[in-house]
């Protein structure tokens, strides 16, 4: 069998998808509620990675089976040219294959011309996405005390600021 994965804008189609890679990878799942409301927002855009299984043969040659689930998911809010980066999730056996970066690089093309800086919270004992995003720039600017329950851990604050000439 066959798996790829394309990144695409999400649809309210894909809010069950969404939901089950919400509740796998955060503690404070989003409800199924609060995703629909910030779908209709005309300052919010979602991505999903949807892994694609390709068609398999069976013996006789004629196709046996394809598919797809969505595997990840992120958003942004463009809060007065400001973007807001939020609910960076991929389920746990597609970690590491590069679909948190594929979801950022699309983020950041398609919202360049309305975005100049960028922001996102992320968990303090989170390295690896730390590292992900410290590679595309990030830095921490601040700190938000025992800001994540179950368990209690410190949110950093992270931004991505443009050189004032580059605006």
């Amino acid at each position: 069998m066959k798996e790829r994965f394309i990144i695409r804008r999400m649809t309210p189609e894909d809010l069950p998808g969404v939901l089950t890679v919400e509740r796998t990878c955060f503690t404070e799942p989003w409800s199924e509620a609060s995703y629909r409301a910030a779908l209709l927002q005309p300052y919010t855009t979602y991505y999903v990675a949807e892994a694609v299984v390709a068609e398999l043969l069976s013996p006789d040659g004629s196709p046996a089976a394809a598919g797809s689930r969505i595997i990840a998911t992120c958003g942004l809010y463009n809060l007065a040219g400001e973007g807001e980066i939020t609910n960076v999730a991929v389920l746990p056996g597609w970690r590491g294959l590069g679909i948190s970066r594929r979801l950022l690089e699309c983020l950041f093309a398609e919202s360049e011309d309305e975005i100049g800086d960028y922001t996102l919270e992320v968990r303090a004992g989170n390295l690896p996405a730390i590292r992900l995003y410290e590679s595309f720039g990030f830095a921490a600017e601040g700190r938000r005390p025992g800001f994540y329950d179950r368990p209690r851990e410190d949110a950093l604050i992270y931004w991505k600021r443009r050189k004032k000439e580059d605006r």
